[in-house]
C-alpha cells in the first residue's frame, strides 16, 4: 500500500500551522460556508468553492474517498432573498416565493462551481430545511442561560461566555453587533446577536415558541453542521470576511449549547479577492459573477473556461489576497497550453508518491504544487506524474485531439481548398474548426509546399 502524505494546516484559531490529525480517520469531517442564493455567485464565492474543494480532494486522497464527509450549506433565507421574492413573485405565499427564487439561483450556483472543477459535496443542506434544529438549539441556549427573549426576539448574551472572541482576537468591549439587525435598546449588550427574529406580514416566517419569525444568520450553520457532522468536528472553512462576526458567533452558539471545548478543531480561511487591483464593487463596474466569466465576454473581451479560472485562482496561495486580473488569466491559459503540448498523449499515473504531494500537503501550497506539475510535465519521462498531480488538484489538462475525431481530415480538406484557390470553402472550414477550439497555422515546408498545423486552443 502506498504511503500517504502527512497534512499540515494553518489554524486561524491558534494562528499557527500544525500537523492535521482527524478525530476519526474513518470519518474525516469538513464544513464550509456556502452561498447565500439571492443572485448569481460572484468570483469571490468561486474562490472559496475552489479552495475547499481542493481540501476535500486532498482529504479524500489521504484518508480515502469513503472516509471523508464534506458539508457545504446553502443559505436560502435572508433579507436580500426576501426582497427579491417580493419583487419577482408578489402573488405567491411568502415561504413559497423565497423557495422559487432560491431554487433557480442555487441550481445556477451548482452549474457554475461544477464548471470550476468542483466536486459535489457529500451533503448540501438548505437552511429552510433545518428550522426545527435551529429552534432546538435556541431553546437549549435559553435554558442554559446563554440567550434571552426581548421584544419577541431571541438574542445570544455574549457576556455569558467567558472566552468569547478567541477566533477573531477581539475583546468583548471592542465587538460590534454580529447580527443582521440594527443595534436596539432591548439588547443587554450592544454585541449581543440575534438567534431568532420576528417576521412582519410581508416577510417569510415559521411558527416558534417566540412567535412567527425566522432564524438569525449564525444559528443556521450551527444547526446544519451539528446535524451532519456532530457537536464537534474536524475542519470548518470559509472566507476571511466570515471570521467575525459569523464564525465567532457560530462557535459561541455551538459550544454554549453543547458545553463543548470546540465546535471545530481547525478553522481555515481563504484570503480576499480584488479585481485588477481594486476591491470588487458594482459601483466601480468590476463586479463579475462566475456565470459572466464563463459565458460572456464582459471581462477581457472573451469567455474564460472553468479550468482557466481554477488554475488562475490556485496560482495564489489560498491564505493570500488575490488580484484577479486579465493578465493572470492569460498566464493560466498559456501555462495550460504548454502543458497540453508537452503532455501529448500521456495518461495520468495510476498513483502518486507522497513526495509529489508534499507541497499540497503543506497547507495547500498550490503555487509550489503548480511548479511541481510544470517540472514533471516538461520532463518527458514524468508527464504522467504531472498529469496525475494536476488531476488531484482538479485541474483539467486536455489531451491533444485524436486523429480519428475528424479534425485531421478537415484540415486536409481545407488545404486542398486553398491549393484549389477555393478560399470561401477554406475560410468556412477554418471558422468551423475555430468554433471547436481548434487553431490552424499555415506554413511552407522545405520544398516550398503549403502545409497546415493545428492545436487545441482556449
Amino acid at each position: 500500500m502506498t504511503a500517504k502524505p502527512q497534512l499540515s494546516l494553518y489554524n486561524t484559531l491558534h494562528r499557527a500551522k500544525a500537523p492535521f490529525t482527524p478525530m476519526d480517520a474513518s470519518n474525516v469531517r469538513l464544513y464550509a460556508c456556502g452561498p447565500t442564493v439571492y443572485d448569481f455567485a460572484h468570483i469571490g464565492n468561486g474562490r472559496a468553492a475552489i479552495v475547499f474543494d481542493l481540501l476535500f480532494r486532498l482529504l479524500r486522497h489521504t484518508f480515502g474517498a469513503e472516509h471523508v464527509t464534506y458539508v457545504r450549506n446553502i443559505t436560502d433565507v435572508d433579507d436580500k432573498i426576501n426582497a427579491r421574492a417580493l419583487r419577482d413573485f408578489p402573488d405567491l405565499p411568502l415561504n413559497d416565493a423565497i423557495r422559487r427564487v432560491t431554487e433557480t439561483t442555487a441550481a445556477q450556483y451548482q452549474k457554475d462551481v461544477a464548471a470550476l472543477g468542483c466536486l459535489e459535496p457529500t451533503v448540501q443542506p438548505r437552511a429552510t430545511d433545518n428550522i426545527e434544529g435551529m429552534q432546538k438549539l435556541i431553546t437549549t441556549l435559553i435554558g442554559r442561560g446563554h440567550a434571552y427573549v426581548a421584544e419577541g426576539e431571541v438574542l445570544f448574551a455574549v457576556d455569558s461566555m467567558a472566552d468569547y472572541g478567541q477566533l477573531s482576537g477581539r475583546n468583548l468591549d471592542d465587538n460590534l453587533a454580529g447580527a443582521r439587525i440594527a443595534v436596539d435598546t432591548h439588547k443587554r449588550n450592544p454585541a449581543d446577536f440575534v438567534l431568532w427574529k420576528l417576521s412582519s406580514a410581508d416577510e417569510p416566517g415559521w411558527n416558534s415558541p417566540w412567535g412567527r419569525g425566522r432564524p438569525g444568520w449564525h444559528i443556521e450553520c450551527s444547526a446544519m453542521s451539528e446535524r451532519y457532522l456532530g457537536e464537534t468536528f474536524d475542519i470548518h472553512g470559509g472566507g476571511l470576511d466570515l471570521i467575525f462576526p459569523h464564525h465567532e458567533n457560530e462557535i459561541a452558539q455551538s459550544r454554549c449549547a453543547h458545553g463543548s471545548h470546540a465546535m471545530a478543531n481547525v478553522w481555515m480561511h481563504n484570503g480576499f479577492l480584488q479585481v485588477e487591483g481594486q476591491k470588487m464593487s458594482k459601483s466601480l463596474g468590476n463586479f463579475f459573477t462566475i456565470h459572466q466569466l464563463l459565458e460572456t465576454q464582459d471581462f477581457g473581451g472573451r469567455k474564460w473556461p472553468g479550468e482557466v479560472l481554477r488554475l488562475a485562482m490556485l496560482m495564489t496561495h489560498y491564505r493570500e489576497p488575490i488580484d484577479f486580473s486579465q493578465r493572470r488569466l492569460e498566464e493560466a491559459v498559456t501555462l495550460l497550453e504548454k502543458w497540453e503540448r508537452a503532455a501529448g498523449d500521456a495518461e495520468p499515473a495510476s498513483d502518486l508518491s507522497p513526495d509529489l504531494v508534499d507541497r499540497l500537503a503543506d497547507d495547500l501550497d498550490t503555487p509550489g504544487a503548480i511548479g511541481r506539475i510544470h517540472a514533471l510535465i516538461m520532463d518527458e519521462g514524468r508527464a504522467a506524474d504531472g498529469l496525475s498531480l494536476a488531476a488531484l488538484m482538479g485541474i483539467q489538462i486536455k489531451r491533444e485531439v485524436a486523429e480519428d475525431t475528424g479534425v485531421a481530415s478537415k484540415v486536409a480538406e481545407r488545404l486542398d481548398a486553398l491549393n484549389s484557390k477555393d478560399f470561401a470553402k477554406a475560410d468556412a472550414i477554418r471558422k468551423d474548426l475555430a468554433e471547436q477550439g481548434i487553431a490552424l497555422m499555415d506554413y511552407k515546408d522545405e520544398a516550398g509546399q503549403r502545409q497546415t498545423k493545428w492545436e487545441v486552443k482556449r
